[in-house]
């Protein structure tokens, strides 16, 4: 029987059940290699303490202290007991709390003077930082065997990405148990490419990364892991588009004198220069005889949908048809209200009234009515339909295309690679394929997220666009703030225009059924989580009895029937509603020029990029526009620094590097973007611009010599890792 490599034994065989099933459970590590490739975060310098005024908050954290003092505290009466200790580095200070029966250990071992490393999660209470109920192993004099911290060779403590249950130096532990098997490590880079570049050899780098003798090791180490990362990675993208390459496509060139044409002519406005030339771009790539990838992506309100809506007037004038995938039903049907009412007459072909050039723009989402339904499967089928818009229903087996010849997929990362293949799958040869993107992206990110697609960027805003002021609203700490914020609204609503009021939850009955499962328990009140996000159902009410009587408000959320919220929107649109409380549904593509303010309730609780997406929809006519930034965070916190980041900008590659920045640990594709971890251990996609840029061009040559690789077996078995089950999704979201 053949004898699995070191590195893909399973740890359970090395490390027992009970710490293999945590590893696997909390930090998807299951092999030997998982463990090796699980870098230390940062190291520690034996005999110095960790800087404690520098920690984030809502994070966990390692940290290496002195004990200042311990003292005991009654509560409830001197039923309840509490632990409070406070550890120093010397310069600032930070509290520790336990409860109940945990006092009783620490109360005995972590005396004022000792040492010890501490692990838990940082939290704020009466306005100080603290770790309640952290774990601890004693250091120098003080250690116990079982931590045997001091017994590492160096001088640097390696401090890991930890768990509950699994602390930082149980890691280290376990990784003393694998090191010996990193000798058998595979080497991916080519021999050329490493000696070229003059990196250590992979089971070196291993080794020092985890066990380095002195900073220098460590900066090695580095160099060379963020290489294979890169590298590897670029490789999985050089070779998906030399497949692409491969395919045949049918040409598109539009015919002189067809619809494109009449559109132009009734064009109200000229083109940027910025949309003529990403124009000339994609109809350059559609000419060919290769299917187009190619990525557009521009600034919220750049005239994206301008530019998509030209390349698919294109292949209609070309005999094809063009399909505009977007993610959610309200963003469908917005889209195909505007595209209707950009294209006029020309949008009713074949219809009274219509023009002579034109076609018909259907829609297809999956909670249409079955008339309305079989009539736009009907105008498919039979080609009388030149462009169809819809969601996810566009992808079902019932539906079939007479010649479907573009796919343009609308807010790119909501969609999997499985969806546009199925759609890629309808065309008699593979469609031409143009992915919108609506915040911009920073190169680096177009360069791994979107490896696979050509990028084309618009980067002016149209004339006519106007001004957006935006501002922090402290709720906390100047609760009159939020009161003047719903004046502003009142004065918008006076002067003839409409608000949005955003809510991080929706707060329905079958939410609050998830939400009421988890309660805390009594002891540890004090160190409770925040109160659960604003709703829209109660902040709507709240405002209608409130600062808002006697406006029109309204409610819209994903949950609603498909119908109420394209009523809703409707109404809205027309001006028949003044302020509309919505979650994130309004975050793409709702176009309503009329609208002006924009408040934003528990704003840290979004993400950059979708604060600025949700801020794109104010300022879309004549008048300026105003968004609010509502929060109840201390100024010291990091999330507090984000808003304060977002109202200092409209500038969205500027916001972009910045939020990849606050994530850095995390992974730059972002959980909620893909759903699997990225690959991505050492290699940061901001500050790493020329490594991936340079392991680019080195895939690039190794793909155009060797496109199966079939010389660079360490190549290919690196390959296989990366694109194993989970990997190949994100890889394919371009």
């Amino acid at each position: 029987m053949d004898r699995v490599p070191a590195l893909e034994e399973p740890l359970k065989k090395l490390l027992g059940g009970p710490t293999a099933k945590v590893m696997a459970e909390h930090l998807d590590l299951h092999t030997v290699g998982d463990l090796l490739h699980h870098y230390p975060r940062r190291y520690e310098e034996r005999g110095q303490l960790t800087k404690l005024a520098e920690l984030p908050l809502d994070e966990d954290v390692t940290v290496v202290a002195q004990v200042a003092d311990a003292r005991v505290h009654t509560f409830n009466g001197g039923r309840g007991q509490r632990l409070e200790i406070t550890i120093t580095d010397g310069s600032g200070q930070l509290q520790l709390v336990f409860f109940g029966r945990g006092i009783h250990k620490p109360h005995k071992e972590l005396l004022p003077g000792s040492r010890a490393m501490f692990a838990g999660k940082v939290s704020m209470f009466n306005r100080r930082l603290q770790l309640a109920h952290p774990t601890y192993a004693k250091l120098g004099a003080d250690a116990d065997d079982e931590s045997d911290i001091d017994s590492w060779a160096g001088a640097l403590i390696p401090i890991y990405p930890a768990c509950k249950g699994l602390e930082s130096w149980k890691i280290a532990k376990a990784v003393d148990a694998v090191l010996p098997s990193a000798q058998e490590a595979v080497d991916p880079l080519p021999p050329t490419l490493r000696e070229g570049r003059g990196f250590v050899p992979l089971p070196e780098a291993l080794l020092k990364v985890h066990r380095p003798r002195a900073l220098a090791d460590i900066e090695d180490a580095r160099q060379r892991l963020k290489w294979d990362e890169a590298f590897v990675l670029q490789v999985a993208l050089a070779r998906r588009r030399y497949a692409d390459t491969q395919l045949p496509a049918v040409a598109r060139k539009p015919a002189p004198g067809g619809v494109l044409d009449s559109f132009d002519a009734e064009l109200p406005f000229t083109l940027t220069e910025g949309q003529r030339k990403v124009s000339k771009e994609i109809f350059d790539d559609l000419a060919t005889e290769h299917p187009m990838h190619r990525l557009l992506q521009g600034e919220v309100g750049s005239g994206k949908t301008l530019v998509a809506l030209r390349a698919m007037l294109a292949v209609v004038d070309s005999g094809g048809q063009a399909a505009l995938l977007a993610p959610t039903e309200v963003l469908a049907q917005q889209h195909h209200r505007s595209i209707t009412e950009m294209m006029g007459e020309l949008a009713e072909g074949g219809m009274l009234g219509g023009s002579e050039q034109g076609t018909k723009v259907v829609l297809l989402t999956g909670s249409m009515g079955m008339p309305a339904r079989r009539q736009a499967l009907l105008d498919l089928v039979t080609g009388e339909a030149g462009i169809v818009i819809g969601t996810h229903a566009l992808i079902e087996d019932k539906v079939q295309f007479h010649d479907l010849g573009l796919v343009v997929v609308d807010e790119q990362h909501r969609f999997g690679v499985e969806q546009r293949d199925a759609l890629r799958g309808k065309g008699k040869q593979p469609p031409h394929l143009l992915v919108m993107t609506a915040t911009p992206i920073p190169r680096t990110v177009a360069m791994t997220v979107f490896g696979d697609l050509e990028t084309s960027v618009l980067d002016q805003l149209p004339a006519g666009r106007s001004p957006i002021a935006s501002h922090v609203v402290p709720a906390q700490d100047k609760p009159h703030f939020l009161a003047r914020a719903w004046e502003r609204v009142r004065e918008e609503v006076d002067k003839g225009h409409q608000a949005y009021v955003v809510c991080p939850r929706i707060g329905d009955d079958e939410e609050e059924a998830k939400t009421a499962k988890g309660k805390q328990k009594a002891e540890e009140a004090e160190t409770a989580d925040r109160r659960p996000p604003l709703a829209v159902i109660d902040i709507a009410g709240q405002l209608r009895e409130g600062p808002l009587r006697g406006l029109r408000v309204e409610i819209l959320h994903g949950r609603m029937q498909p119908d109420d919220k394209d009523d809703v929107m409707r109404r809205y649109a027309a001006g028949e509603v003044d302020v509309l409380v919505a979650t994130t549904v309004i975050e793409v593509g709702v176009n309503v020029p009329n609208a002006t303010a924009m408040v934003i309730m528990d704003a840290d609780r979004f993400g950059v990029s979708q604060l600025h997406q949700l801020r794109g929809r104010v300022g879309r006519g004549a008048a300026p526009g105003l968004c609010l930034l509502v929060t109840d965070m201390p100024e010291a916190a990091p999330a507090r620094a984000r808003l304060t980041a977002v109202a200092s900008t409209l500038d969205g590659f500027e916001l972009s590097r910045i939020d990849l920045e606050q994530r850095r640990e995390g992974d730059v594709l972002g959980q909620a973007q893909s759903g699997v971890r990225s690959s991505l251990r050492m290699l940061t996609v901001i500050d790493d611009e020329e490594v991936i840029a340079a392991a680019r061009e080195e895939a690039v040559t190794v793909v155009a010599d060797d496109p199966d690789l079939a010389h660079l077996p360490g190549l290919r078995t690196a390959l296989d890792a990366l694109l194993d089950k989970d990997r190949e999704q994100y890889l394919d979201k371009g």
